[in-house]
């Protein structure tokens, strides 16, 4: 079937609201390449890359206002609210194990996943007035956008900055510790230390990523986004059988088998 025109301006939205959070990223972190280029801070400064990310929120809230309609407003603007919430998690770290895996998830829901989940359920809103379908449609997004950060995680540690298009173990080098860190620390509880005090002491994010390699971190963060993208399919098969069905099954194993 024909996708509506609304349709089409939530997934022109969701792109928006992604660039405007990389371009906001960049500046947050210093980054000074994304994708393979240069980041917008890097060319134009501070200042500019702001006033840019800001522009194209500006621009992604007219276009929503546009549509017209007030659910798929209250939907959308959600996951603003969530990117900077996100934002303030990731500035904080817990000191119990558990409560740290905890804020890493949902830190990870936040600035990922609530762009994907709400982005679904705001398309399956304006294409169907069942409320289970709007539920399964968001549980689809949020299943898929955890299980892509875990693997976005994992490329930290395992795939080449060329590769990549941006620095390896860029995380580590902002303090962050990860899903693969995580699992490493229960190897290597000397680990906790270094989380701590966010690997700011010379040495600590070489030491770091040597014990997440000799761990079984990455594989069982990998694990952890296979989880989530079964959930994913789970939720997604529940619809009537379609090639729009297979095909967002398909996209499931798509965020598993990437490499960039």
């Amino acid at each position: 079937r024909e996708v509506q025109a609304s349709q089409r301006s939530v997934a022109i939205i969701a792109e928006m609201i992604h660039t405007a959070s990389l371009v906001h990223d960049d500046v947050i972190d210093d980054a000074n390449s994304r994708r393979g280029k240069m980041t917008v801070n890097q060319i134009w400064g501070e200042r500019k890359a702001v006033l840019a990310g800001d522009f194209i929120l500006s621009a992604a809230s007219v276009a929503l206002a546009r549509i017209g309609n007030t659910t798929i407003i209250s939907v959308l603007t959600q996951v603003i609210e969530d990117l900077v919430r996100g934002e303030f998690l990731q500035l904080g770290s817990k000191e119990n194990e558990n409560e740290r895996f905890a804020h890493y998830l949902e830190k990870t829901f936040k600035k990922t996943a609530s762009l994907i989940a709400n982005s679904c359920k705001a398309v399956s809103i304006l294409g169907c007035p069942d409320p289970k379908v709007h539920e399964i449609a968001y549980q689809y997004g949020k299943n898929v956008g955890i299980a892509f950060q875990l693997i976005d995680d994992v490329l930290d540690f395992t795939s080449c900055a060329d590769r990549l298009g941006k620095p390896t173990a860029a995380d580590l080098k902002l303090g962050l510790a990860t899903g693969p860190v995580l699992f490493a620390c229960r190897q290597f509880p000397e680990m906790n230390a270094m989380i701590m005090r966010r690997f700011s002491k010379p040495g600590d994010v070489e030491r770091a990523r040597k014990y997440v390699l000799q761990s079984d971190g990455v594989q069982q963060t990998t694990y952890l986004a296979q989880r989530y993208c079964h959930a994913a399919t789970r939720e997604i098969s529940k619809l009537r059988p379609s090639p729009e069905r297979e095909a967002l099954i398909q996209l499931t194993e798509m965020v598993l088998m990437r490499d960039k």
